[in-house]
């Protein structure tokens, strides 16, 4: 793990039961009984931009939820090039396969300075067993994974170069509808669009001169929603 640059500071489990992000986050169901069974410190750890939380291949270790920030994780493919197949916003679990004995399946980097709780996995195993609450939270979280899968699949995989930048837009917007959106360098968004860094470039350029954007500081954008809706919808 790249541990460049991180912040790590213990964290005993009282912490998890006063957490700020609790009803987002993985425990939010869990009552003080069930805090009692966990015995192996959780880790709250800062990623500065850039920094990598596990790489693909690895043997699986501890979960993450996210409690701020942005994650991206990548599969790297035969030709060396790389795709984002999702992004991780709050209230997001990284590195579920490991509940299944898989290794890590892509890397998972932040994107934005981002705040995690690393959870061991004995944990996780521990209070799925004997907590159902957790369990119940944790059958939530595969099915949240597999629809923002299908969804990335289904909505930035297909189509126009416009609309793809358009859905990624209007998808950014959701989370914080009355914030401006944030996105990575071009290399980045070309990765989450499967398309070429210049295509990247030329469609973010043609939509600030159509006034469908509008950036405010490097790669921060105000959004005309109903606009980029209209190009989400008809190209």
């Amino acid at each position: 793990m790249n541990r460049n640059g991180i912040e790590a500071a213990r964290m005993g489990t009282a912490r998890c039961s006063h957490c700020a992000v609790r009803d987002l986050v993985l425990f939010g169901d869990l009552t003080d009984p069930d805090f009692d069974l966990i015995h192996i410190p959780i880790d709250e750890l800062k990623f500065p931009p850039g920094a990598t939380l596990y790489s693909a291949g690895e043997d699986g270790g501890p979960l993450f939820t996210i409690r701020s920030g942005l994650v991206k994780l990548v599969q790297f493919l035969p030709d060396g090039t790389q795709r984002i197949v999702r992004l991780l916003r709050p209230g997001a679990v990284a590195g579920l396969e490991v509940l299944v004995g898989r290794p890590y399946e892509h890397t998972a980097v932040a994107l934005q300075e981002t705040e995690t709780c690393r959870l061991p996995r004995a944990v996780v195993e521990r209070l799925s067993r004997e907590t159902p609450r957790l369990h119940a939270r944790l059958m939530e979280r595969w099915y949240q994974s597999l629809h923002q899968a299908d969804e990335w699949l289904t909505e930035l995989s297909t189509g126009s170069a416009r609309r793809r930048l358009a859905r990624l837009f209007l998808m950014l917007a959701a989370d914080r509808p009355n914030e401006p959106v944030r996105l990575s360098g071009r290399e980045d968004l070309g990765a989450m669009l499967g398309v070429g860094m210049e295509t990247a470039s030329r469609t973010i350029a043609e939509f600030k001169r159509a006034g469908l954007v509008a950036e405010r500081a490097p790669n921060v954008f105000d959004c005309d929603r109903p606009a980029l809706e209209a190009v989400a919808l008809d190209g």
